[in-house]
Order: structure tokens, then sequence, then C-alpha cells
């Protein structure tokens, strides 16, 4: 189901995956600095997820401020608890690479504002991009690291915006409940040498589903 967002003067294109039965949990997912909301990964996990009865809300903000895209961010999971087609009790934010981090910095903010209800249940970052290429020194943690809600990472160990021994590390520094689950030798797109992208993604796919299905009180089970 295609919807426009309002957003400031203007709107965002977004694409609902719905899942046969009424839904009591969505994710809200977006892309990286590259590409929208068709981008395979993403049309892949939604899929993935309203086939297994979780509403998917995918969005395009195209822009490379993450405070903009947080705003963006922000405005949709503002249209998502309002929304009247689809009464949740609660949203998982998901994000790839940029996308991510403006997921983080959308809970973050969220949970400082003294009206935090709840709504958000969870932090899905498909590879978070933790430093810039060949730059460790300076790590984009802040946000991870002031976020109590359940938190599960997929990257793949060669990422090269992802080092495994600095993500592990922020990860312990955590308060929130976190998983890490590692690709093997995959590179930040998520390619990996000898494996097929849909092999790739089925198992990123299987990661998010369980990881959400143990951090949800699923009534149906």
């Amino acid at each position: 189901v295609k919807v426009k967002i309002p957003f400031g003067n203007k709107c965002l294109d977004a694409i609902f995956s719905v899942p046969e039965k009424k839904p009591t949990y969505g994710v809200t997912l977006t892309h990286g600095a590259g590409g929208d909301m068709n981008f395979p990964h993403l049309v892949s996990l939604a899929t993935c997820l309203a086939s297994h009865g979780v509403l998917c809300l995918r969005f395009t903000c195209k822009g490379l401020n993450v405070a903009y895209r947080t705003k963006a961010f922000k405005a949709v999971v503002e249209y998502l608890k309002l929304s009247d087609d689809y009464k949740l009790s609660g949203v998982f934010l998901a994000g790839r690479s940029m996308g991510s981090r403006a997921a983080a910095s959308v809970i973050r903010e969220l949970s400082q504002d003294d009206d935090d209800d709840g709504f958000i249940q969870g932090l899905v970052c498909l590879s978070y991009p933790l430093h810039r290429p060949n730059l460790q020194s300076k790590l984009r943690d802040e946000d991870l690291l002031l976020i109590s809600c359940p938190v599960l990472f997929v990257s793949g160990s060669a990422d090269e915006m992802c080092e495994k021994q600095l993500l592990e590390g922020v990860v312990s520094k955590m308060k929130a409940p976190t998983k890490i689950h590692w690709i093997d030798k995959a590179n930040h797109g998520m390619a990996v040498k000898g494996r097929t992208t849909n092999d790739v993604m089925e198992e990123i796919n299987a990661q998010v589903f369980s990881w959400l299905r143990e951090n949800v009180p699923l009534q149906h089970k």
C-alpha cells in the first residue's frame, strides 16, 4: 500500500507491507545514504516480516544530513502512531547504514522527552556505520550509549565502516539489551564472495525476525 507521509511542507514516499492478519506490531524501515526504500535488502526484509505477521512501513528520505533524516524518521513514527488504519501496540525502528544512525537518533531524542509512552519497542541496525572507512578514531556511538530499548546489530565481519572489535567495545558499554549478528566476510553492502545476495538476505531476514519474536509479547505466536 503506497502512502504519502506529511513532512514539513512536503511528503515522504512510503510503502506499507501489510500482513494477512491484523498486526499488533510494526517495523519502520529506511535506507542508507544512497538508494531509496526500494533497495533490494529493504524490500526483501519487509516482505519477509509481513509474511510473518509484522507490519512493515518503509520510506524514502533523500538527504545526507543525519539531523534531517532523523526529523523525517520522527514524522514517520508519529504518522504510524496516529494511524487509524493500523492501530499498533508498538513499533521497532530499523535502518540500513545511515538510516540506522537516524533511527538511533530518533530513539535517543524520544526517550529524553517526558512523553515517552513506550511505543518504540526496539532498534534494528543493519550495517551500522560506526566510523568512516579508515577513520576508526571517531566513533559514531553517542546515540547508542544513551538508548535503553533492545538493539539488534546485523553487520558484516568485513564491514569497512564498522570494525568488529570496535562495535563489540561499544556494545559492552551500552546500557541497552543488545545482540550482534555477524554476517561472515560481508562488507558494508552485505556482499559476500561466493554467496548470492538472496542467500545473504535470507540469513539477515531470519535473524531480524527471530530477534523481533524474542523482544515482543506477540499474542499470536
